[in-house]
């Protein structure tokens, strides 16, 4: 158990029943749609790579609770994306609060920074991700001047994690790679922070897997009626190759009768 809960349940009283009544939005909204729309592409990006797994939670822009203090003061906001692993995924969950978790804190951490949370992402928070959460891997995006930062806890330090020749970071905890991507996203177009795996392959959302089947099934449907229309084309060919025969039986069979029926005539 962290320090943080641990060394605090020590000192509390018997009688002590940590809060429940804890609010789980502040009522402001994300900085802009961007971050909006980046939160919501990881989150279903990790729910579809993992996809039947029920070991993981995943979440963003939640309250995030993890001391007497915090949840007293009621001032403390959770990760813009987070993933937590080992606990129960179908729980359903207003906040994070470390007591009702089993003292679990995020294995994983991406911020996406602003000019108004740069400081203190890059700050405070990653003081309090490094030295209280002991969070392994956590990652910074700044959307403003495109880069993307990453550190990783060793002997209870972060250290900066190096980016390979497409810009991509390795996140040991997730088994995928996080980088840049340009495209579209529920119909957004921008430059997005995407995960890849091993083999740079990008893991696609559950809106992509559903439009390329969508676009599949078109395909499939446009190749079976293209087939049906082939057939429709060959069974109007044979019944004109056969009634061409048959009228040329007919027209044989008629000059056949004229023929027997003039040479009656001259005997």
């Amino acid at each position: 158990m962290p320090k943080t809960v641990r060394n605090i349940a020590k000192a509390l009283p018997d009688t002590f029943s940590w809060p429940t009544d804890l609010p789980s939005d502040d009522g402001e909204p994300m900085e802009t749609p961007w971050h909006r729309f980046q939160m919501n592409l990881l989150i279903d990006s990790i729910e579809m790579l993992w996809r039947g797994r029920k070991d993981f939670y995943s979440g963003g822009n939640m309250f995030l609770y993890f001391s007497e203090t915090y949840a007293k003061n009621k001032n403390f906001k959770g990760p813009d994306f987070f993933v937590v692993k080992n606990v129960d995924h179908d729980r359903k969950r207003k906040y994070w609060a470390t007591w009702l978790e089993e003292a679990r804190f995020p294995d994983v951490i991406v911020e996406l920074l602003s000019a108004t949370t740069k400081k203190l992402d890059l700050g405070e928070k990653k003081d309090v991700y490094e030295r209280t959460f002991r969070t392994s891997e956590y990652f910074c995006h700044d959307p403003d001047d495109q880069v993307l930062r990453g550190w990783r806890l060793q002997n209870l330090t972060y250290v900066p994690i190096k980016p390979d020749k497409a810009g991509r970071l390795w996140c040991e905890q997730l088994d995928v790679f996080l980088g840049p991507w340009e495209g579209e996203y529920m119909g957004q177009s921008d430059r997005w922070i995407r995960f890849f795996t091993t083999r740079g392959r990008l893991v696609k959302t559950h809106w992509e897997t559903a439009d390329a089947k969508a676009i599949q099934q078109e395909a499939r449907a446009d190749q079976e009626a293209a087939r049906a229309t082939q057939e429709t084309a060959r069974a109007n060919q044979e019944s004109a190759r056969a009634n061409q025969a048959e009228a040329e039986i007919a027209r044989l069979k008629e000059e056949l009768t004229q023929t027997r029926r003039r040479n009656g005539k001259h005997k």
